[in-house]
């Protein structure tokens, strides 16, 4: 519910600090006080459309805080912790006008979206007046409000999983088809495309192996030049293994008169000769493989090269190849298998689309027989309200097949009738504002039960009624407010009787400036104002003796 709201500096407002009961609050004022400012103020803290003309004049700023004590499992928690905000069971919306017209939104001192605050604003405060277009004025949420109703959470729910599980089978079926369909249009070209690239049979990462070989041999000429030339200096006479031979003969024939000293330099000599024996050994086996495979290079550049134009021709990288040889098998598979692989999906998209229908039907069942008792409950409360020969009806119209949803396969919409035999219609298209208003409010107490918005606030629902019928709309009011917060601005001292707070508006001069003031009523001056709005501008000693009595009555 609201708490609290604290305003500054907005159009005739320059200060003021308001708290609100939890029950039913009246505002009232003369014309001209400025009531609809302080609406206006409200509207900008629950995210609605700012206009730097309700800054005050000569202020940089307008600012505007509205703090909320939220219910437990409220949906305002889903939508913050959606966006990371933490709430503790409180929540304050603050929006800061500037007077070049741009606006700051804040969450609990977090800075957010205005669509994000006017998101959250929808789900705490819902405004009924004769020229809102939001709420129960807007038919698209009458499917929600006849659920809400009827308790089908949980068949909603259920109806929307059947939906999600039926298109997606669809979409995998449609787009298997236009699979299956482009396949047999380009089948000569792939089986002629898959056989080249069979015929070739790409290898992965065989362009860099190939590059490696392809470099290898490019040098092979001078490879061969520099074996020969090791190979003279190792292997020919004169050449080292000579040279180790003889050194390894010299200190042979002393040795056994050199005491052991020359025995380690002999073993190194030794292991030397064996080692240069290898080097040899090996080079002679580098020098055959590349003498022998003198047309290797050819072949190594001539499929390098086929490689690399295979993958241009594919618009991919070499190293891809493989992968497009995959995907090409895939597709004639496809082509092969299109029988079976339809069968299935067709079979998967009946079966969800079945589920959904006989879900979808229940819901239906379940809205028809709820919109008879809605009906029903409304249309009893019409009579008080001197509506007694206007009728409401729901209807529920079955939508066909392209415009279902996860809600069902039914449009739901509230119509009213405002005379005996006329044809029903849209609620803002058949009553007139004061009617309207009063329509409202018998579908907002019938509601009362399952209503999601916690506070509401009525902008003179008794516009163009008075006696018995304002008397009656100041019940409903007294009796919804048992159920949620309700804030009610009016000119009706048979309503203005029923609130348990009353705020006045008023208009006076401050200096050489004129402001607005909203004052929290004692139960005297509660009074004189209930007597003022009987009576007019000349309060009389009859008006206090009839306010006194009207409020007697109401308490």
């Amino acid at each position: 519910m609201l708490t609290d709201l604290s305003i500054r500096d907005v159009v005739l407002i320059d200060k003021l600090d308001l708290s609100f009961h939890k029950s039913l609050s009246v505002l009232t004022g003369e014309t001209g006080a400025g009531k609809s400012i302080l609406l206006d103020s409200l509207g900008l803290a629950l995210g609605a459309r700012a206009e730097a003309r309700l800054v005050r004049h000569g202020c940089e700023q307008a600012v505007v805080t509205a703090s909320f004590d939220l219910p437990d499992l409220h949906p305002a928690y889903n939508i913050m912790a959606e966006h990371g905000i933490d709430c503790d069971g409180q929540l304050i919306l603050r929006r800061i006008l500037s007077a070049d017209g741009r606006s700051r939104a804040y969450v609990n001192d977090q800075p957010v979206s205005v669509g994000l605050l006017r998101q959250l604003g929808d789900t705490l405060v819902e405004v009924q007046g004769q020229f809102d277009q939001h709420g129960l004025m807007d038919s698209t949420t009458h499917i929600d409000v006849l659920d809400s109703f009827a308790a089908t959470l949980q068949k909603r729910l259920d109806c929307a999983s059947a939906y999600s599980e039926w298109k997606k089978a669809s979409k995998a079926l449609k787009q298997a088809r236009e699979d299956a369909e482009k396949a047999r249009e380009d089948e000569a070209y792939l089986r002629h495309t898959l056989d080249e690239m069979e015929r070739f049979a790409p290898v992965d990462g065989e362009e860099e192996e190939l590059d490696k070989e392809r470099s290898f041999l490019q040098n092979a000429e001078k490879l061969t030049d520099a074996i020969r030339s090791a190979l003279a200096s190792l292997d020919h006479k004169g050449g080292a293994d000579d040279k180790l031979r003889d050194a390894q003969k010299s200190l042979d024939r002393i040795a056994d008169k050199a005491e052991g000293k020359l025995d380690e330099a002999i073993a190194t000599l030794d292991r030397a000769n064996a080692e240069m024996m290898e080097a040899i050994n090996i080079l002679n086996q580098v020098g055959h493989d590349v003498t022998s495979n003198d047309m290797r290079l050819n072949d190594v550049e001539e499929r390098l090269f086929e490689l690399r134009d295979l993958a241009r021709k594919h618009n991919v990288q070499p190293h891809e190849l493989p992968s497009v040889l995959d995907r090409l098998r895939q597709s004639l598979a496809l082509i092969d298998d299109t029988a079976d692989n339809m069968q299935a999906l067709e079979e998967k998209v009946a079966a969800s689309k079945a589920r959904y229908l006989k879900i979808a039907n229940l819901l239906t069942e379940t809205r028809v027989k709820k919109a008879a008792e809605l009906n029903d409950a409304v249309n009893s409360e019409l009579p008080p309200l001197k509506l007694e020969k206007a009728r409401f009806e729901t209807t529920i119209i079955e939508l066909e097949e392209k415009e279902w949803t996860a809600f069902g396969k039914d449009k739901v919409a509230f119509q009213i009738a405002t005379n005996p035999g006329a044809p029903a219609g849209p609620l803002n298209k058949v009553a007139s504002g004061g009617e309207l208003s009063r329509f409202l409010l018998a579908l907002k107490v019938s509601l009362a039960e399952t209503g999601a918005t916690p506070s509401l606030v009525f902008d003179e629902v008794d516009a163009g009624v008075g006696g018995a019928t304002a008397a009656a709309i100041g019940e409903r009011l007294h009796k919804l407010a048992q159920r949620v917060q309700i804030l009610v601005v009016t000119h009706s001292p048979q309503v203005a009787a029923r609130g348990l707070a009353h705020l006045q508006v008023a208009k006076s001069m401050r200096g050489e400036a004129m402001v607005t003031d909203v004052s929290q009523l004692t139960e005297d001056q509660r009074l004189e104002e209930v007597a003022r709005m009987l009576s007019g501008a000349e309060i009389t000693n009859e008006a206090r003796a009839a306010a006194a009595k009207l409020l007697e009555s109401n308490k």
